[in-house]
């Protein structure tokens, strides 16, 4: 059975690409084929080969049969801000639909575990009308969540799970990833998220100096997802 996730966040720069690159990497060690989206990035660099996101490279690294990199983040823009507003600036079109239809370009490639990585936490805008949330619910897609472990992420992880519930989606499991190597109690702030996080546990990542998708990998259990 092909298995496809959402990986959303608690917050912006809370180590979800770092995650989902861990989660493919724990993947491909049991010899399924695996697969990633990225299909908006904001923070792109201009290469000899176009704007290129270094999230979106890492992804690509991590799938196995190779991809593309169009096929991975085809919505590419320059300004690291809010999606939504890089794309005003830039004149790009970002739209459930076409996010969407990007997405459904790899799933046609049939990995037997793809991930597609959104921007920011569950609610960043495309548009007026529309979120990434959005997104996660055409695609129908259950979601992992990634909580940043510093002060505050018991509250973030909490509303995160609730808007994703209110949203009428799965919840498949979450990851605490410390983003702040300095934070006060993180054994304590786990102990009391996996009390309230009515989900699959897939790990904890400490502060790691060299984040590595192997090293990643070895503190995730994916069991529950494939």
């Amino acid at each position: 059975m092909l298995k496809r996730y959402f990986v959303t966040g608690t917050d912006t720069e809370i180590g979800k690409t770092t995650i989902a690159c861990g989660l493919l990497c724990a993947a491909r060690r049991t010899g399924i084929t695996t697969a990633a989206a990225k299909p908006v990035a904001a923070g792109c660099e201009r290469t000899a080969d176009g704007l290129r996101n270094e999230d979106a490279l890492a992804l690509q690294a991590q799938c196995s049969p190779a991809l593309a990199y169009e096929l991975i983040n085809p919505v590419t823009l320059e300004a690291a801000i809010a999606p939504h507003i890089a794309a005003s600036e830039e004149g790009a079109d970002l739209t459930v639909e076409l996010l969407a239809g990007g997405c459904l370009q790899v799933f046609d490639r049939n990995a037997e575990f793809t991930l597609v990585e959104g921007a920011g936490g569950w609610r960043v805008p495309l548009n007026p009308q529309e979120t990434l949330a959005d997104l996660a619910r055409d695609l129908r897609l259950p979601v992992i969540m990634v909580v940043g472990m510093r002060l505050g992420c018991i509250n973030h992880a909490i509303l995160t799970a609730e808007a994703i519930a209110a949203d009428g989606l799965h919840l498949a499991g979450w990851v605490a990833n410390q983003v702040d190597p300095d934070m006060s109690r993180p054994q304590e702030n786990l102990a009391t998220l996996k009390q309230v996080i009515k989900a699959p546990y897939l790990g904890f990542v400490p502060w790691l100096e060299n984040a590595s998708a192997d090293l990643v990998a070895d503190r995730l259990d994916i069991t529950p997802l494939v």
